[in-house]
């Protein structure tokens, strides 16, 4: 059973959203929300299939239950450089997308009016560089002359640069391939790639047949962290920022289930995974999940008046993507910390 402090926030939860008042978006433009029959507005949420507490916000449907007078729209994305195009095009209000491609969709040319509400999670084992069993990839620096995948402007992406560069190794002496991580899968099979950094669950289908050379994990000790955030157009939360709070609430709420009860989580992610409870566990372990009250910390988000450290952790990631030219230059530090969105954080992890 979920501790007290969980159950508490279940219960401030419905009793903070009873009192929203809901607006009704202008238009499906900029990402302020499309127009609902129903009277209130659509909320248009992007989602990715990786454990996370977003999953259990979906599966349990906290959202639809809370905000009865709004149509809550889940829309799958394979990766985060998709994710940003449908920003760009107005087409989602909020989305749960790795840090990397926040980086890169903050900085020249994307320029993406949205801000940082949530940590989802800090990667951890949950990606990794994995290579192909009898490849004779044994190290990074084996990777040379070799086919590599990874969804390029995802997290994975970043770290396996990062890798590369760590390393020593150029990245024309590499074949680097863009690709999905379904498509991973099936280049695996046929053979065509013999190496690939990704996530779950894909890397543990490719664990089966493949040998991990580093994770996450190791990267963000060796000063190269990736997290998975929410984040939200500017427009939206400017125009519906009682929504962001309780989205926010039920984020703290999933954070509490994965702390206080592990298997409750792992149900509800393995439903939404399609894969067995115990092994949506499994893959549950391998992140590494704030308590809901840390969002609000020096480290990450910070409060009012102090941005967290989340704003040096983009920069820090737009100053290597700018010198690995996959952007022209990394926005000033001032410029990143207005893109992490503090307001009323404290209320939604407290309690």
């Amino acid at each position: 059973m979920p501790g007290t402090r969980g159950l508490r926030r279940t219960s401030l939860l419905f009793a903070a959203l009873g009192a929203l008042v809901v607006t009704t978006a202008c238009g499906t433009g900029g990402g302020g929300g499309g127009d609902d029959q129903g009277g209130g507005s659509t909320i248009r949420i992007g989602y990715q299939a990786f454990p996370s507490g977003d999953l259990i916000v979906k599966e349990k449907g906290l959202l639809e239950k809370a905000l009865p007078d709004h149509t809550v729209k889940w829309i799958k994305f394979d990766s985060g450089a998709s994710i940003n195009t449908a920003f760009v095009a107005g087409s989602i209000d909020l989305a749960a997308i790795g840090s990397s491609p926040v980086a890169r969709g903050l900085s020249e040319p994307l320029n993406i009016p949205y801000q940082v509400t949530w940590v989802l999670d800090v990667a951890g084992d949950n990606e990794a560089l994995v290579a192909r069993d009898g490849s004779g990839i044994e190290d990074v620096e084996d990777l040379v002359g070799h086919k590599v995948a990874t969804p390029f402007s995802s997290t994975s992406h970043y770290s396996l640069l990062a890798a590369l560069d760590e390393a020593g190794v150029g990245t024309s002496e590499v074949e680097l391939l863009d690709l999905e991580p379904q498509d991973i899968v099936a280049a695996w099979s046929r053979g065509d790639i013999d190496a690939a950094y990704v996530w779950l669950p894909t890397l543990d289908e490719l664990g089966k047949t493949g040998e991990t050379l580093l994770s996450s994990r190791e990267l963000a000790a060796s000063g190269k962290p990736t997290l998975d955030l929410g984040v939200a157009s500017t427009a939206f939360i400017e125009k519906q920022p009682e929504v962001i709070a309780a989205w926010r609430t039920a984020q703290a709420q999933a954070l509490d289930l994965i702390h206080d009860d592990p298997s409750a989580a792992a149900a509800a992610v393995g439903k939404q995974l399609g894969i067995d409870p115990g092994d949506a566990a499994a893959q549950l372990k391998q992140g590494i999940f704030l308590k809901p009250a840390e969002q609000a910390d020096d480290k990450w988000l910070g409060r009012p008046g102090k941005v967290g450290g989340l704003a040096e952790n983009l920069h820090s990631a737009a100053e290597f993507l700018a010198g690995q030219k996959q952007i022209p230059a990394a926005p000033e530090l001032s410029e990143l910390e207005k893109a992490v969105y503090v307001e009323g954080l404290s209320d939604a992890v407290s309690g």
